[in-house]
């Protein structure tokens, strides 16, 4: 059961605001913010102006100026850039707080359909909500410390909690807590099947796993640094390949849940790749147009890409081959090299192939922030719920395909939509 939001008008204890800065300080340290710098940016700059109590200010033109640095005219329809953000922003923080190691830590939350943020303990029993560490100096002799009540000690003989309250109250609020306790299991165990659904055709294969990834013209030198002056330079002559930092973000991500369940895996850039390699075990296809192994697996597919005849205009798009005609998941390339603002799109598909008899994952997208934001997708156990979701209502089929799209922004991609599905 949580303690009642804390709003910005009940923060005026300097403890209470210590608390809450601090809690602040570790959340945007974590590696849910960590490699952003526009979330850290925007959480901070929110906290910071309810604690200072000038809320009237968190709105979203005033947040599009001072924190993403648009012009006071900016016209807020055509740039979402502040919706974006916070949508993304309360899933990391929904994402943070689900983790077991900060479930009891002070909860610091963006409502839907507001900027403003609350704060609260995630659970009344273990400690006093930040109300109660504003007390009057009458009620407690140190005013600016914060009440707290560490989890185990008895915190009703410890606090102003009233010991005269009603049998039937207390029953009420003890089965109110035991319902609440074990909804949260009943979820995290619900989340937890989808991602182990998704994934057990990778786990259960004893074969040992390839990562599949684009690779780009291998570059004949490379600048060395100097170890005692670094910003000296030399150029020297070697065989380099490139791989796109985006299609780095989700190969980590993968190969972080094969490291974590102790799956054996392999790396090779597609150039490289054979179909032999294929035969030998199942296979994750990360990045589309720079990755050919991805374009034939996914052309006998429902959902796969395509691209102007002579590749001069540079519209690439996913195509429906039940409609061919229409090409609504189009990226105008112009327009991206242009503005770095875009809507991108991607596929993320998994089947058994048929050439190999070897189950194959497809982690592409048309843009670089379409394959990051495809694998955000596969390792976000929320996200991989729905999926898991729509599969079992289509019967539980195997073999499925995922059209994804994600709004960028400044070259940074916001949450996933799930814009198709299709299941065999």
């Amino acid at each position: 059961m949580e303690a009642p939001p804390v709003h910005r008008h009940q923060v005026q204890n300097r403890a209470a605001k210590s608390t809450i800065g601090e809690q602040l300080d570790r959340m945007v340290a974590s590696p849910f913010f960590s490699h952003s710098k526009r979330l850290p940016n925007f959480l901070r700059f929110v906290v910071e102006r309810t604690l200072a109590g000038d809320t009237e200010d968190i709105k979203e033109r005033t947040l599009g100026i001072e924190v993403f640095g648009r012009d006071p005219d900016y016209d807020t329809a055509s740039d979402p850039i502040v919706r974006v953000t916070a949508a993304e922003l309360r899933k990391r923080m929904a994402q943070y707080y689900q983790d077991a190691a900060h479930e009891h830590e002070l909860r610091i939350t963006l409502p839907a359909g507001s900027y403003i943020p609350e704060f609260h303990w995630p659970k009344a029993g273990n400690s006093l909500s930040l109300t109660e560490m504003e007390a009057p100096a009458a009620a407690s002799p140190a005013l600016d410390q914060p009440a707290l009540v560490p989890v185990g000690h008895d915190a009703v003989s410890h606090t102003h909690a009233p010991h005269h309250w009603p049998r039937t109250l207390m029953l009420i609020l003890i089965t109110a807590g035991i319902i609440s306790v074990a909804a949260i299991f009943l979820w995290n165990r619900a989340h937890q099947s989808a991602f182990n659904q998704f994934w057990q055709p990778i786990f259960s294969s004893g074969d040992p796993v390839l990562l599949c990834i684009a690779d780009q013209t291998e570059y004949s030198v490379f600048a060395l640094r100097d170890a005692s002056q670094p910003e000296h330079q030399i150029l020297l002559k070697d065989n380099l390949t490139a791989v796109v930092i985006d299609d780095l973000d989700a190969t980590v991500k993968v190969a972080g849940i094969l490291q974590s369940t102790g799956k054996q895996y392999s790396l090779k850039g597609e150039g490289a790749t054979t179909l032999d390699d294929l035969r030998r075990g199942p296979t994750i296809f990360i990045g589309a147009f720079d990755n050919a192994w991805t374009l034939r697996l996914t052309n006998q597919l429902r959902y796969h890409f395509a691209n102007d005849s002579d590749m001069t205009q540079m519209h690439l798009w996913i195509v429906d081959s039940t409609s061919p005609g229409r090409s609504n998941w189009t990226v105008d390339r112009s327009v991206q090299m242009a503005t770095n603002n875009y809507r991108d799109y991607a596929i993320l598909a998994r089947f058994t192939d048929f050439d190999t008899g070897k189950v194959a994952i497809v982690v592409a997208g048309i843009g670089r922030g379409g394959t990051r934001v495809a694998g955000e997708f596969l390792t976000d156990n929320s996200d991989l719920a729905q999926l898991m979701r729509l599969a079992h209502a289509a019967g539980d089929k195997k073999n499925f395909e995922v059209v994804l799209s994600t709004q960028i922004i400044d070259g940074e991609p916001g949450s996933p939509k799930m814009e198709a599905t299709y299941f065999w």
